[in-house]
């Protein structure tokens, strides 16, 4: 399991196919997050099928997680971004 000092931080970085790269809160992700979850609840990925909510696999993505296989030619990957040393 990776270091949990590489998840943690002041906000992330989100990149998507053909999109500007954004810059996001903690918040803001797991609330994108939950958002694509909820859509795809019937074809989740196997780490994912063991939470009940869509709020533990949100937080599970965010803490354990960089990158999420939204579709065919699909994805979002996010970074931990540190705006002070």
């Amino acid at each position: 399991m990776p270091d949990s000092i590489m998840f943690s931080g002041d906000g992330f970085v989100v990149l998507e196919p053909d999109q500007p790269e954004q810059f996001l809160s903690p918040t803001e992700l797991f609330d994108k997050l939950k958002a694509i979850l909820a859509d795809r609840q019937a074809d989740l990925p196997r780490d994912l099928q063991r939470f009940d909510s869509i709020d533990d696999q949100a937080q599970y993505l965010m803490e354990s997680s960089c990158e999420l296989d939204v579709g065919p030619g699909q994805f979002l990957q996010w970074y931990v971004i540190r705006t002070e040393k």
